[in-house]
């Protein structure tokens, strides 16, 4: 498969190292009659990069830039070059590569050639044919040719071909810049230089096999602006579009509201063109941009010069072919096969408008993008590809709007060929006799039709091999809700379409997806390669083993669940899930690897040292090294690892201990009065006021999660002390170890679920009757401390069994052992109790999460597992990161001032899940400089432990994160709020990072002094 519809089946892929490679096998197929096709990045949206036959992928070994002149303005390149890597290769010299397709982080310079791609700069630097002087390439017959102008390299018969069919040739071709349809034959007229190189670009890789390439680069400007035109609708904007061609502009285009997210801060309007301008400089680029503006009739209008914002504007753009992938509102599915159609720019507004009513007449739905300066339309249509009924609309439509697009001049592909989609069309818009000739230029190509057999000439039918006809047509038994894809796993998987975003080997600025690809380079080890084996998986005919195979497990083996694919797809692909989904029913039964039970269960394990107070015991072992080789042999961990110390007093201990005079003070005077909590039902009971009458001050529960509880309590120290340096009133969440309370207000009656006399809570916790003070779901203790107050012997009204406490069940779910997450999350949300019951708390308490993974778990897989319960979703809306917390609860506080830089890394669930802005805000106004880097630690939790994984581990570290930090300075500030990062750290450079908790609470301490450092309990991380 690739980016498109379609799905074959290849005998084997093979990846050559050189042109004698490629000949070899050209040699094998040719004598067994085997089909061979060409493949980039595998990007190709019409179907022209799968094949039955074999399969050569150029990405792994033929991928350099061989040479670059920039005097003579050329590159030499090999097919598999991603065209990022020439960009980057010019750019120091001035220059660059003319097109640049939205893909332009993956697609190679091969792929194209082969389809004649273009870009949004083809207003300015035309497609790749115009770049291309001079190819290499290999025929089927094992003939080595190079191309170039004046017939140069012409396979026999081709000339003369040509010279006798001139005039057809002269008047059969559409006058327009983005002509991709069909055989370029009309570049070998006389008059154009019978350049049998450009003719060569856009057959798709059926004429014969490109193995190098010189193509033109131009000069790049040295300054751009970007005006952002906003008009009513995308038909107003596309008659607009042709007449700002002539001031000159790099880019001219368009897209509606339907593809642009809430809060993009565009300029007013319902559909926008981003048109480029250039110049020596900002400021003429910026005169040149305010000129577009002057000449553009638009609504609304903003000229944007800062390099960063314009990045952030053509990202828009460039996910648009992913998120087309979903329509506005429902989020049905909608598809490619009608992906760029081009018509002659004038004429765009009014074929925009008749596509429009073509769509209504068939009940079809889409919305357009794309090059409108080029008269070039991209749009994704929700077609029904799963029925009969719905292939035969899709057959049907396809030939109207062939039709449609004929009456308008156009050509029915503007830029990424034909492929499967189109070409049993091409008759419509050429004519039998020109298409004929199509037909006898790739016989003189081609004699044997070895080469990608169906595209282009004697085609396949558009509505075959469509990938989608083999999943199963009913949804597959689940544990995940997958509520975005209505609870269907193979929706899910089908989120995938192929734009291979995953495959960028450089991740953006901030960007995660996808560290493992970039890490191997091998397509199984992206996310479109295990959303593919996933589909193959339940399609059931080359992956036959279901759940149980093994090759998806082994795909999914170096995925470190980083959920980066979640936020920066453009399609919202969730590996991470999909993984724990598959291990989960993979293990179903059996036994399981070691890890699994070692890290997978890791709060029951640190749970059962805090009860029996062996840390130090188990540190000391942990030091001897046969004794922690073989502790680690035996727990799957990795060789290479150290084993992290134990902190020798837990955050929980710390908590009661330096609390416990404040809690005794509380029940003694009942949890009800004085010194109120701010919410409602808890505490003041939701008046407003405490009982002095002044406003209360916002209460926060500080979730202890097991990394902070057991093995980094300093940053839960620290927060405490920010959190209450911000006047908010912290709580610990309800949890067993409070066992020994009882509760100050005692109920009348036995509630459910609880014992007699306790205040009421919600399923498993007690009743909902009211307490004797007559109050309603008032809880029966405050974040307790065990042997303070209340009963002695009687159970804490949330103890709901003798392990219980609360937990997000990050590691259960990582591990895939998803019955035991959902025990866990059950067990949490009764121990959360009344807090979560809206008729106490029609706004839940903020509940405040230190470590960036177990937030994210709240807020996602929580009520995705548990989407039967209701409490799952408003636990879920409850979650706030630190900054977060102090953001929302304490809005007028400003933090120290430290005025120092910072350097590290997003944590990778942060980025994906809960969002880095208030963080970023914080750090501003603590005077704490520069950006955190993109990409991964490479630890990612459990992943980077296990045994097999070091080597991929610390080379996801070593990509941005450990330059990052090598290139700091003494004073800057290394902040890592994840566990998993700061192990990563510690173990990989001898530094230790710190949560921006510690960071602000060290301040707060003034110079030389630790957050709670008085106290003499340090964390149990590296020795």
């Amino acid at each position: 498969m690739d980016a498109s519809n379609y799905r074959r089946v290849p005998l084997g892929v093979v990846a050559p190292r050189d042109s004698d490679d490629v000949a070899a096998v050209l040699s094998v197929c040719r004598a067994l009659a085997v089909p061979v096709v060409a493949r980039g990045g595998g990007t190709s949206i019409a179907g022209q990069a799968t094949g039955t036959g074999v399969v050569l992928d150029f990405t792994r070994h033929m991928n350099r830039v061989v040479a670059l002149d920039p005097g003579a303005g050329t590159a030499v390149v090999e097919p598999g070059v991603v065209l990022d890597r020439l960009q980057e290769a010019a750019a120091p010299h001035g220059l660059r590569f003319g097109p640049d397709p939205s893909t332009h982080s993956r697609c190679t310079l091969g792929g194209m050639i082969g389809n004649n791609a273009c870009g949004s700069h083809s207003v300015a630097w035309g497609t790749t044919a115009d770049s291309v002087r001079e190819l290499s390439v290999l025929t089927a017959r094992g003939e080595v040719r190079t191309l170039g102008r004046d017939w140069r390299g012409a396979p026999p018969g081709l000339r003369a071909l040509v010279e006798a069919e001139l005039a057809r040739l002269r008047i059969g071709f559409p006058d327009l810049p983005r002509r991709i349809s069909g055989y370029a034959l009309d570049a070998l007229l006389p008059e154009r230089g019978a350049d049998v190189a450009r003719s060569f670009c856009g057959s798709e890789g059926t004429l014969g096999i490109l193995t190098e390439a010189v193509v033109g680069l131009v000069e790049a400007p040295r300054a751009t602006a970007l005006a952002v035109l906003g008009y009513a609708d995308e038909g107003a904007a596309a008659e607009a579009a042709a007449g700002l061609l002539p001031l000159g502009p790099l880019t001219v285009e368009g897209m509606a509201a339907d593809l642009v997210p809430p809060g993009a801060g565009l300029p007013r309007g319902g559909a926008w063109l981003f048109v480029e301008t250039g110049g020596a400089d900002a400021g003429e680029a910026r005169a040149r941009g305010e000129a577009i503006v002057r000449a553009a009739d638009a609504l609304d209008a903003a000229v944007v010069t800062d390099p960063a914002g314009q990045r952030a504007l053509w990202r828009l753009r460039e996910d648009a072919s992913g998120t087309a992938t979903r329509m506005p509102g429902d989020g049905g599915e909608a598809w490619p096969g009608w992906e760029d159609c081009a018509v002659p720019p004038a004429r765009l507004g009014a074929y925009l408008r008749d596509f429009r009513g073509l769509l209504a007449a068939h009940g079809l739905r889409g919305t357009p993008y794309g090059h409108f300066g080029d008269g070039c339309v991209h749009v994704r249509i929700d077609f029904d590809l799963l029925t009969s009924e719905g292939i035969g609309r899709f057959r049907d439509f396809s030939r109207e709007l062939a039709e449609l697009v004929v009456s308008h001049g156009g050509s029915l592909s503007g830029e990424h060929g034909d492929g499967q989609a189109r070409a049993e069309l091409l008759p419509l818009m050429y004519g039998p006799e020109l298409v004929g000739l199509f037909e006898r230029a790739k016989d003189l190509w081609d004699p044997d039709g070895l080469l990608n057999p169906g595209m282009l000439v004697r085609p396949h039918r558009l509505d075959e091999n469509l990938r989608f006809a083999v999943l199963p047509r009913e949804p597959v038994d689940v544990t995940f809700g997958y509520p975005a894809d209505g609870g269907d796993f193979s929706a899910a998987v089908r989120r995938c379409v192929g734009v291979a975003k995953c495959r960028t080997t450089t991740p953006a600025d901030t960007g995660v997806m996808c560290p493992s690809f970039r890490v191997t380079g091998e397509e199984e080890h992206s996310t479109r390669g295990r959303a593919r084996l996933l589909h193959e998986m339940l399609a059931g005919e080359v992956v036959t083993g279901g759940w149980r195979s093994t090759e998806v497990r082994d795909a999914l083996d170096l995925c470190l669940s980083c959920k980066g694919c979640r936020s920066d797809c453009p399609v919202g692909v969730d590996m991470a899930t999909y993984k724990a989904e598959f291990l989960h029913h993979h293990y179903a039964g059996r036994r399981r690897p070691a890890v699994h039970y070692a890290l997978g269960r890791l709060p029951v394990w640190l749970g059962l040292v805090a009860r029996t107070r062996t840390a130090g015991l188990l540190n000391a072992l942990s030091s001897l090294r046969p004794l922690a080789a073989v502790a680690k042999r035996l727990a799957g961990i990795a060789p290479e690892r150290k084993i992290p110390r134990l902190a020798p007093e837990t955050f929980s201990r710390w908590w009661q201990r330096r609390f416990k005079d404040r809690v005794r003070r509380m029940l003694r005077e009942g949890v009800h009065g004085g010194g109120g909590t701010g919410v409602e039902g808890y505490g003041v009971g939701g008046n407003g006021v405490d009982g002095n009458g002044a406003a209360p001050a916002e209460v926060a529960f500080l979730w202890p999660d097991t990394f902070t509880e057991h093995l980094s309590p300093s940053v839960g120290r620290a927060a405490v002390r920010v959190l209450e340096a911000a006047g908010v009133e912290v709580m610990l969440t309800p949890t067993v170890a409070m066992r020994k309370l009882g509760s100050p207000a005692r109920s009348a009656g036995k509630g459910r679920g609880g014992g007699k006399g306790q205040a009421g809570g919600t399923e498993g916790t007690g009743g909902r009757r009211a307490g004797r003070d007559g109050r309603k779901g008032v809880p029966g203790t405050v974040a307790g401390v065990p042997g303070v107050g209340g009963a002695p012997d009687g159970p804490a009204p949330w103890a709901v069994g003798r392990a219980g406490r609360v937990c997000c069940g990050l590691t259960y779910v990582s591990t895939g052992q998803l019955d035991l997450a959902r025990a866990v999350m059950r067990r949490t949300l009764d121990l959360m109790g009344v807090f979560l019951d809206p008729d106490v708390h029609p706004r839940p308490p903020a509940v405040v999460v230190l470590e960036p993974s177990c937030a994210a778990a709240l807020r996602t897989d929580l009520p995705e597992l548990l989407h039967d319960d209701p409490r799952a979703a408003r636990l879920a809306s409850a979650v706030l990161t630190f900054a977060e917390a102090l953001e929302r609860l304490a809005p007028d506080w400003s933090p120290p001032a430290l005025d120092r830089p910072v350097v590290g890394q997003t944590h990778c669930h942060q980025h994906a899940v809960l969002g880095d802005a208030a963080d970023r805000r914080l750090r501003a106004a603590a005077g704490l400089t520069g950006s955190l880097v993109g990409g991964c630690c490479g630890l990612a939790g459990d992943f980077g432990f296990e045994k097999g994984h070091y080597g991929v581990s610390v080379s996801c570290a070593e990509e941005q994160l450990l330059p990052a930090v090598a290139a700091a300075g003494d004073d800057t500030v290394l902040l890592a709020d994840g566990y998993s990062c700061r192990t990563q750290l510690e173990q990989l450079t001898g530094r230790g990072g710190r949560h921006l908790a510690e960071v602000l609470a060290e301040a707060l301490d003034g110079p030389g002094r630790g957050a709670d450092r008085g106290h003499g309990h340090e964390n149990g991380e590296m020795s």
